[in-house]
């Protein structure tokens, strides 16, 4: 039996075309089968494809190296010994495997031993609830430049706080995923990714500009704006779209659990806690803040770059886990070592769904990566851009909007990047726009259309925390949940560009729209 839309309490001749629009999304996106199976379908086609284009020749050139690609049939005997050989070593290097159950052992442990409840509810209570979804937002949206762990540690936290308040927790997580997801090229501060990114836009404007000079800040002016726009519009969104849809969620044990006040066993495990995560920052900063400290790049002495930023992932651990367990024994919820291990073993069943996405997933994302269909695609849809004549601001949005189509095939926006900087950079800076400019470009295009597609490895682990809350919530009912957040990005960041664009204004330090 087909399930019906998350919207149950809005009557139907009532709802405009948008809300009308979504639920036939979600209806669509329902019939599809179980997210496992959906893999191991597209597995199926990817395979199958990789042999008709293999068959008809299909190929093109590297713009970097000038390297031919073709496509590579994986159904021959080569490709099926592949296969088979490297099914083991796809899902055991998928990164996105041991970094979220690392972390997850922190933020499970802290969630288990009742640390991050207490903690909620004690600040829900002592705070204006107006200002609590903005924060949830704000900081999410800031949260990507630690790196791929804030889509892991951001969507359950925003969830159990929207469950404290009585709403709707999907929506808590559906606005936090979409925040880091969604807003993946706004940020207050510059990351790794802007290093990556300016790598490769350099690389691609030597190509005609031999002197030409990168910067990691080069779009840092777009992005604090991006930052200041994204923030209300996806709160806006939230609470007049996405809650309005997921209806009420008011379980009674959770209203319970939002009524009831701190324990004082609870406050001494706070404030245990609290000592402990005191101790941990101390700690930290004294092996990154000192100019030459451990966590420093020791050759450029940069935090940007260094052991600190590639240790977020074991120092988020450490951060979640040692007050968890400081908590619990303050608490009286841990009284032993066993304890622990019961604690870490508890959040570590509930991952077992998870796992399977990630080995499913991991073999579609490395055939898919094998077949050299996503290259060929890229880069001869980048060509028919080239070729079809067009200038200016038309020209840029329809980058912009080729991006995000091509973002739900290759969600990396390095990899991405890495392929179509050496069409762009060039075929743009010839026309008159600097790489910075180009840049900005490519980076909204990157970030619209992550919330929804599940070629990102996060999707998966969001589908598996929205089971948490609502059983059986199937793919097409979360993407009709996200999907109002990629087009109004979408639409509200193509008027800030137009905006950008018009008024000539410079894009960061030292870097305008102009080459």
């Amino acid at each position: 039996m087909m399930a019906a839309p998350v919207t149950q309490q809005t009557n139907a001749s009532k709802k405009g075309f948008f809300l009308k629009f979504l639920d036939r999304v979600e209806v669509l996106g329902n019939k599809l089968p179980d997210v496992v199976t959906l893999f191991l379908v597209i597995i199926a086609a990817i395979l199958i494809l990789s042999a008709i284009a293999a068959a008809l020749g299909w190929s093109t050139v590297n713009p970097t190296n000038h390297e031919r690609i073709a496509a590579v049939n994986l159904l021959s005997k080569e490709g099926i010994v592949r296969i088979l050989t490297e099914m083991v070593n796809n899902f055991t290097s998928f990164p996105p495997l041991g970094l979220v159950l690392s972390v997850m052992l922190g933020v499970g442990l802290a969630e288990s031993t009742g640390l991050i409840g207490a903690a909620m509810r004690r600040t829900v209570l002592a705070s204006p609830r107006s200002l609590i979804l903005p924060i949830i937002v704000f900081v999410s949206m800031l949260g990507h430049a630690a790196g791929d762990a804030a889509f892991i540690v951001m969507p359950p936290i925003a969830a159990m706080i929207f469950t404290m308040l009585g709403r709707h927790p999907i929506a808590g997580l559906a606005a936090a995923y979409a925040a880091v997801a969604g807003g993946f090229s706004a940020n207050l501060v510059v990351s790794v990714l802007d290093v990556t990114l300016a790598s490769f836009t350099q690389t691609g404007a030597q190509m005609i500009d031999a002197s030409y000079m990168s910067s990691p800040a080069m779009n840092f002016y777009f992005m604090v704006a991006s930052t200041l726009m994204l923030v209300p519009l996806t709160v806006w969104i939230t609470v007049r779209i996405v809650e309005p849809r997921l209806g009420s969620y008011t379980p009674q044990a959770q209203q319970n659990a939002v009524e009831a006040q701190v324990t004082p066993e609870e406050k001494r495990g706070l404030r245990w806690a609290g000592i402990a995560l005191f101790v941990c920052v101390v700690i930290l900063s004294a092996v990154t803040i000192p100019s030459g400290s451990l966590l420093r790049d020791p050759d450029t002495d940069s935090l940007i770059v260094s052991p600190f930023m590639k240790s977020l992932v074991p120092i988020l651990l450490f951060l979640f886990g040692i007050p968890a367990v400081a908590y619990g024994i303050g608490a009286g919820v841990i009284r032993s070592d066993r304890d622990v291990a019961e604690h870490l073993g508890k959040t570590m069943s509930g991952m077992g769904y998870y796992i399977v996405l990630a080995f499913v997933a991991s073999q579609m994302i490395a055939y898919f990566n094998w077949s050299n269909l996503g290259p060929i695609i890229a880069i001869e849809g980048a060509a028919f851009l080239q070729n079809i004549g067009l200038t200016g601001l038309p020209l840029l949005i329809l980058f912009i909007l080729f991006v995000a189509l091509i973002n739900l095939l290759i969600a990396s926006a390095t990899a991405k990047w890495a392929i179509l900087a050496p069409v762009f950079v060039p075929m743009f800076l010839l026309l008159g726009y600097s790489p910075a400019f180009t840049q900005a470009a490519y980076r909204i295009g990157d970030s619209i259309t992550n919330p929804i597609t599940p070629m990102l490895p996060y999707f998966a682990i969001l589908l598996t925390f929205a089971n948490k809350y609502q059983k059986n919530l199937q793919m097409g009912t979360l993407i009709s949940i996200l999907l109002p957040y990629s087009l109004f990005f979408g639409i509200f960041w193509l008027l800030l560009f137009a905006l950008w664009y018009l008024l000539g204004m410079p894009l960061g330090p030292d870097h305008f729209i102009k080459g």
